[in-house]
């Protein structure tokens, strides 16, 4: 054998034995590929049914039906939305109120967890790759469904270190509602539109603890900023931030009535695509219509069907864009049932043989908004309380309704009693229901059949080649236990509960490693980070310091790294 043709063997010999070492990243995929990860917050399979007959039509979700999905978390048979979209987010089960945290039981018989850990999500591992990626959801963005897929939180309540945490992982789109966490509490006294009479918002956020001004960070860090329907228009390119809402955006059928400066979810999702799909690595892209949980949780008929619509609107655009691409994935789903919804109630237990479709969604199709937007309108003597109790479509009330609505204490859960009744509509709880749910799928290696909530997650990553496992060691490292290993001086600065620091000092150097950030101090100087710092309570993880990290990771690092400069 020649000298020549023996290097070649030696070559191939050792590219072979180097690469299968290569910790469980999947092969690279042959080309492009992007995925849209559409969830339907709290929707029954009742509401899907109710929402198609008050359509007329058949849904765009309906030729998209593969499958069912198991809901049920760590703590419950019947789940939350934290646990669940951070079981969908990261193929890992966890507690209820947990955000991207999973929990480490230490003993066969252990019930309570010895710690949480973070764990990474499938944005997380796009972005890793390079790949675009974005949220929009009709929530504040920092509600415990897109949180689940962008931050790592103990308690989904905690949404100034969830909006921290998203304005550094250094996402590409952030469109939705929720500029309350992004502004101090001592700017929040000015006028916003969340707080003026006739603007339907379900829950006020009053603006960050800790002082620190976000809002005016987004545009520090390179991102175009925009407020309404036609601003979201005009944006031509990434990266951008969308926030439409002090907390969460109005219900579409509200949006439409009261003529608000708000995109709909479709033209969010649409928008949304046309940017993402100029990245030359895919992308990826979570889309949630959040509300059909809120309408549920009331019990209002009217919410749910307009967001349900609002939601297939959505569907719809993202299905055009895969059937003309080719190479996208779209997955849509929801996280759990929320109010019991039931066709007939305890009034048609004798009838239902003989109950209309009229007499279902007739009552529904007189309403011009929800129960939430109608009372948007109600003045504060109430003074015109008939004309607000038509606008929810009930008219003709009798003298025990009117009684009822009168001496109620919470005149919106009255109004939607009234209204389902109204439609033969039963609801079994005002909060969430264990069933499992519908599967909607389109694509190359769409999944099937029944699966456990958990299998969505690692059916995105097979799709992406990625490794959710490799993604975690690179991004989640127990700082602590990492420098302490390496002799140094470890410590957390808890001198600002709001704004807390690991320090690790030896012989004169010294990291800082500030909660919630992309970056550290080491000594004077600033260094960039592929992932935020995340403090679970007891340590604080940091991404793998031996990892050497360039800023080419993705393309949300570079327009990150240059403003940095």
């Amino acid at each position: 054998m020649s000298r020549f043709l023996q290097i070649v063997c030696l070559f191939v010999v050792f590219s072979v034995s180097w690469s299968s070492s290569i910790p469980a990243q999947r092969k690279e995929v042959a080309q492009k590929r992007n995925v849209i990860f559409m969830v339907m917050d709290g929707t029954s399979s009742d509401a899907v049914t109710l929402a198609r007959w008050y359509k007329g039509n058949p849904l765009f979700l309906d030729e998209l039906l593969v499958g069912g999905v198991q809901t049920y978390s760590k703590s419950s048979i019947i789940t939350d939305s934290a646990a669940a979209a951070t079981a969908m987010a990261t193929g890992k089960k966890t507690m209820a109120d947990v955000v991207g945290l999973v929990p480490v039981f230490q003993g066969k018989e252990v019930q309570t967890p010895a710690y949480l850990r973070p764990v990474a999500t499938v944005l997380e591992g796009a972005k890793q790759k390079g790949m675009a990626v974005g949220l929009v959801a009709t929530s504040p963005i920092q509600h415990a469904t897109p949180a689940a897929f962008s931050s790592h939180v103990t308690n989904r309540e905690h949404f100034d270190d969830i909006a921290e945490q998203q304005v550094y992982q250094g996402l590409d789109l952030v469109l939705g509602g929720g500029k309350g966490p992004l502004v101090p509490q001592n700017e929040w006294k000015k006028d916003h539109p969340g707080l003026r009479k006739g603007y339907p918002q379900d829950k006020p956020i009053h603006g960050r603890k800790d002082g620190e001004n976000l809002w005016g960070e987004l545009e520090n860090l390179g991102y175009q900023v925009v407020t309404t329907r036609n601003e979201l228009k005009s944006v031509k390119q990434l990266p951008v931030w969308g926030t439409f809402a002090d907390s969460d955006m109005a219900y579409d059928i509200d949006r439409k009535y009261l003529d608000l400066p708000q995109p709909s979810l479709a033209e969010m999702t649409e928008k949304s695509i046309s940017l993402l799909s100029k990245d030359p690595q895919g992308f990826f892209l979570f889309v949630e219509g959040s509300k059909v949980d809120w309408s549920a949780h009331k019990n209002d008929p009217v919410g749910m069907v307009s967001e349900v619509l609002a939601f297939d609107k959505a569907v719809g655009e993202a299905i055009e864009f895969a059937k003309k691409d080719g190479n996208t994935l779209v997955i849509a789903v929801t996280d759990h049932g929320t109010g019991g919804l039931t066709f007939g109630n305890a009034d048609t237990d004798d009838t239902y043989k003989t109950v209309a479709k009229s007499k279902v969604i007739g009552p529904l199709k007189k309403a011009k908004l929800t129960v939430t937007g109608a009372l948007s309108q109600l003045d504060e003597d109430k003074g015109n309380l008939k004309e607000v109790v038509k606008l929810y479509g009930l008219n003709e009330l009798t003298i025990d309704e009117w009684g009822r609505i009168a001496n109620a204490p919470h005149i919106e859960e009255v109004l939607a009693d009234i209204m389902a009744k109204r439609a033969h509509l039963g609801f079994t709880t005002h909060g969430h229901t264990g069933e499992d749910v519908f599967l909607y799928a389109y694509g190359p290696e769409k999944p099937t059949g029944l699966l456990n909530n958990i299998d969505l997650a690692k059916k995105v990553a097979h799709f992406l080649g990625l490794s959710l496992e490799h993604a975690t060691n690179v991004l989640f490292v127990d700082g602590v236990t990492y420098f302490k290993q390496r002799g140094y001086d470890v410590s957390l600065d808890t001198s600002d509960q709001e704004n807390i620091v690991m320090v690790a000092k030896k012989d004169g150097v010294e990291f800082r490693y500030p909660k919630n950030k992309n970056f550290y101090w080491k000594n004077d100087k600033k260094v960039s980070q592929p992932g935020v710092n995340v403090f679970t309570g007891e340590t604080m993880y940091i991404p793998s310091p031996l990892v050497p990290f360039r800023g080419a990771i993705s393309a949300s690092n570079f327009f990150t790294l240059v403003k940095s400069k």
